[in-house]
């Protein structure tokens, strides 16, 4: 699995002017305390879904340390709100983003055969079948790959991107790496 990674890289235009559904941007709200920006995949994945519910968990202690947390999708933003409503995330900060330009300007990339469909992702997908976690239908780029970065003043102090789709980050650990 990969690992956060500290950086020290300003922050991408077109992500830093990114407006949420509650109409403040990912650079404005880092101006405030530290931002988790968390870029997930499609809502039919069930790693996504995970993630969500991983989210969810976490969620308190992200919040107890101060860090904002910011869902990047590539749903419409009426679709996004129903998946995260779901969820319990619903009032979250949240960035619809179908073209994928802010996942491009974050360097997250598409993924191969291999971290789309590899063997750990095969295992994984079942485990979190296992879980409740099903695979939907794809809405949006099926091998888009996610990640997660921790923002603060408009500077990424903390990377992760994602070696296959079932990568499983401890988003409160990422939260509290500041």
């Amino acid at each position: 699995m990969t690992k956060p990674r500290a950086t020290n890289q300003p922050l991408p235009s077109v992500v830093d002017r990114a407006i949420t559904q509650r109409l403040e941007t990912i650079g404005g709200l880092s101006e405030r305390g530290p931002v988790l920006v968390v870029y997930l995949r499609h809502a039919g994945c069930p790693f996504c879904r995970e993630a969500a519910a991983d989210l969810r968990r976490q969620r308190q202690a992200i919040e107890d340390a101060g860090v904002t947390i910011v869902l990047v999708h590539q749903g419409t933003e009426e679709a996004g709100r129903r998946f995260f409503v779901g969820f319990g995330l619903g009032e979250l900060h949240r960035v619809s983003d179908p073209e994928r330009s802010l996942y491009r300007a974050m360097e997250l990339k598409r993924g191969n055969l291999w971290q789309i469909a590899g063997p750990k992702v095969m295992v994984r997908s079942v485990l979190a079948a296992l879980r409740g976690h099903v695979p939907g239908g794809v809405a949006g780029d099926a091998f888009q790959m996610p990640g997660t970065f921790l923002v603060r003043d408009r500077v990424i102090t903390t990377a992760y991107r994602h070696a296959s789709q079932a990568d499983r980050p401890a988003y409160d650990a990422i939260a509290c790496s500041i």
